[in-house]
């Protein structure tokens, strides 16, 4: 019996115990949240597709394989014979069957059969890689090119260019998905200047790529002659058919083309047959989680860079820059009289269409702390009251004020100039002008200095008022109020006021001790 008490005794106490740590634990503080975080809790939040997974993106930007597209394309010796287990018959039976069905003049040659077993033999992964990532563009390209009644089989000519890398650059400066050089992207209307570059933009350059392709057709009339002009343009062309006797067959001019434009058309067709006869060959495509069709854009309506769309709607900055290659600096800049474009993933597009105005809102409120000019930094309040001979008894609304903070970064291995900057949200302009330095390379170790100006928020206030005090004035609520003290939560105000609910009165005076 005493062995009982005891133990029900022991239990009882633990019980208390417990129940008294917790409500302890509950009397806790909670931590402030940021203005931001508070924002992030009121959005509206839609669920309608899954964002792009990290390894996907990973995939999609990768440059390995437009960088062996490259090198195979102006390297390999497609006159070479490759060991490799494919008949010649059976081959031509099948090149047959593709010329029966395809606009292009499809052919054997040994140079061909040469080039098909190099990529089978030496890139089958490659292609199985390929083929997801066409997932991703194919239906995009192919609506564009049905548009302009142009062979659906040129999708793979993308391929051929840039390996499906939006990002990619050649070493002689052409670039995106169609690899445009400059003058042939300005022709076609796609606008470079120091924020965007329209090349890297997949849907304009498609769109700018079939109206190249329609043209060059227009020309020859001939879509191997199309394809070899596409690569070292029609005056190279032209001069190889008149120094072949005027020719229109593309393997009797190959011999005065340009090395890369010989290898060029082989290439592609290569590409086409390893696409019709994978299954053949044991080519196994991975699949696409995601098609560019699964994400939308929006037009903005002010400046913002990446990283405070990252913020607000929680995807890494590596995905806008994917899905956005376009903006060089990762700003979305805003014109008047142009239109510029975000693209995001479905579900993140839903929102930020439901949630504009509240996004709008949090931008608008970062540009109070953006760093001012000299002129708009006011020395101190009395001076301003004499100098517009204010008596200092009155009532003043002070203009605004701002305290200039310095801190110091020190770079680690690997950062880069933009890299910090996002990190503090700064320009990489200002970073170079605060600490001197004159390009792009920075020493780990080196300190950098970071300046922020932190606005003082004006006030309406009477002198004799306490410090800590703040008058409501005519369309004020808890939250505009909050929103001038940074470091301040509405819960704050509350607490500090013993109000319990939202409702205040202009002419109240509010304890503000942030």
């Amino acid at each position: 019996m005493k062995k009982t008490i005891i133990i029900t005794s022991l239990f009882l106490s633990l019980f208390s115990f417990a129940q008294e740590t917790a409500e302890k634990e509950n009397l806790l503080p909670l931590p402030k949240m940021s203005y931001l975080d508070s924002l992030k809790t009121t959005f509206v939040n839609h669920s309608t597709s899954n964002c792009i997974d990290e390894r996907w993106l990973t995939e999609l930007a990768s440059t390995e394989l437009s960088d062996n597209m490259f090198s195979d394309i102006a390297d390999i010796n497609i006159d070479s014979e490759v060991s490799y287990d494919l008949s010649t018959e059976l081959l031509k039976k099948r090149l047959a069957k593709m010329d029966a069905k395809s606009p292009f003049n499809i052919e054997y040659n040994p140079a061909l059969e040469n080039t098909i077993k190099a990529f089978l033999k030496n890139r089958p992964k490659a292609f199985e890689r390929l083929m997801a990532v066409s997932e991703y563009y194919f239906p995009m390209f192919e609506e564009h090119l049905a548009k302009y009644n142009i062979p659906l089989e040129l999708k793979y000519l993308a391929i051929v260019e840039s390996a499906l890398n939006p990002r990619a650059k050649s070493r002689v400066g052409a670039s995106g998905l169609w690899q445009f050089m400059y003058p042939t992207g300005k022709q076609y209307n796609l606008e470079v200047t120091s924020y965007v570059d329209e090349r890297y933009d997949p849907l304009k350059a498609t769109e700018a790529a079939c109206q190249y392709l329609s043209s060059l057709y227009g020309i020859f009339g001939d879509w191997s002659m199309v394809l070899a002009a596409y690569n070292c343009g029609p005056g190279n062309v032209s001069k190889a058919i008149r120094r072949s006797g005027g020719s229109q067959n593309y393997w009797n001019i190959r011999k005065n083309l340009p090395k890369e434009t010989a290898n060029y058309v082989p290439a592609f067709l290569a590409t086409f047959y390893i696409y019709e006869f994978k299954k053949e060959h044991g080519i196994q495509p991975k699949k696409a989680p995601v098609t560019y069709f699964e994400t939308d854009t929006i037009m903005v309506k002010k400046q913002m860079s990446f990283k405070q769309i990252s913020d607000l709607l929680d995807i890494p900055v590596d995905q806008l820059e994917f899905l956005n290659p376009i903006y060089k600096l990762k700003v979305i800049p805003f014109e008047a009289d142009k239109p510029h474009y975000l693209r995001l993933p479905k579900n993140k597009m839903g929102v930020f269409v439901s949630n504009e105005e509240k996004i709008y809102a949090y931008l608008n409120y970062l540009e109070t702390y953006k760093e001012k000019t000299k002129t708009e930094f006011i020395a101190s309040t009395s001076k301003d009251s004499i100098a517009s001979g204010i008596d200092s008894t009155s009532t003043v609304v002070n203009k605004p004020k701002f305290e200039r903070k310095t801190q110091f970064h020190t770079i680690k291995s690997g950062e880069s100039l933009g890299k910090i900057a996002d990190k503090y949200n700064v320009s990489i302009s200002e970073l170079k002008k605060w600490n001197n330095i004159k390009g792009n390379n920075i020493q780990a170790g080196k300190k950098l200095k970071i300046y922020s100006d932190k606005k003082i928020i004006a006030k309406t206030e009477s002198k004799s008022n306490n410090d800590g005090t703040y008058t409501v004035k005519s369309g004020d609520s808890l939250f505009s109020i909050s929103k001038q003290f940074p470091g301040v939560s509405i819960d704050d105000i509350k607490k500090w006021n013993d109000i319990s609910g939202d409702n205040i009165q202009p002419g109240m005076k509010l304890k503000i001790n942030g």
